[in-house]
């Protein structure tokens, strides 16, 4: 198995990274019985989210020195000949009209909150209800049901973290109807809850029922 990382701007330039050891990313492709080569996760939200926060304790690397996103990065995870492509975009105003350039082929969606901060709860719920408005996310041009949708309700570990159910509340989750969705409550800085909503999300995708 091999791991393969990139980080650039909205130009997509790219560059390998180095391998990386054992991942839990990788525990839980290998349950996977895939039939498709290849899947693409997008991994959005705002800025100060902590949605590279999350990639990198899911890829078991360190996340002690992180700076924000100014374009993307990716790890590319190969297992068993099938290929997991986790996209990280910035979450920065300047940054988020560039999101639409990485809809296609976009197999499941992780959109990160911070549950911290209510003064941007509001803020969080408009850019993902844009989101699902997207047609290229939606189910017209999916074949009848919307991209799986994972929402992070990050930073539970704080004391002032806002819990996932009045977040779900607040954002009127349960008006998705047209894909699969759900939110997990999550600490990137503990590790906790992160794998149990990535595992329930890669078994959402096509390439994991097909």
């Amino acid at each position: 198995m091999r791991v393969r990382e990139a980080r650039g701007g909205p130009t997509m330039s790219m560059s390998d990274g180095g391998e990386l050891g054992r991942m839990g990313l990788l525990d839980i492709l290998k349950k996977l019985k895939t039939g498709d080569k290849e899947a693409r996760i997008l991994v959005l939200g705002l800025d100060n989210a902590g949605k590279t926060t999350i990639l990198k304790k899911l890829s078991d690397e360190p996340i002690d020195q992180i700076t924000p996103t100014q374009g993307f990065n990716i790890k590319s995870l190969l297992h068993q000949g099938f290929k997991l492509n986790v996209w990280d975009i910035g979450g920065q105003k300047s940054i988020r009209p560039y999101w639409s350039n990485y809809f296609d082929s976009c197999d499941g969606l992780v959109f990160v909150i911070d549950s911290s901060d209510r003064r941007r709860l509001e803020e969080s719920g408009q850019e993902l209800n844009e989101l699902l408005g997207e047609e290229k996310l939606g189910p017209a041009a999916r074949g009848g049901t919307g991209v799986p949708l994972l929402i992070y309700a990050n930073k539970q570990d704080l004391l002032q973290a806002v819990p996932a159910n009045e977040i779900s509340e607040a954002l009127q989750l349960c008006n998705i109807r047209d894909r699969s969705w759900t939110i997990q409550a999550c600490s990137a800085k503990s590790g906790e809850g992160l794998e149990d909503g990535m595992a329930w999300l890669v078994q959402c995708m096509p390439a994991a029922s097909s």
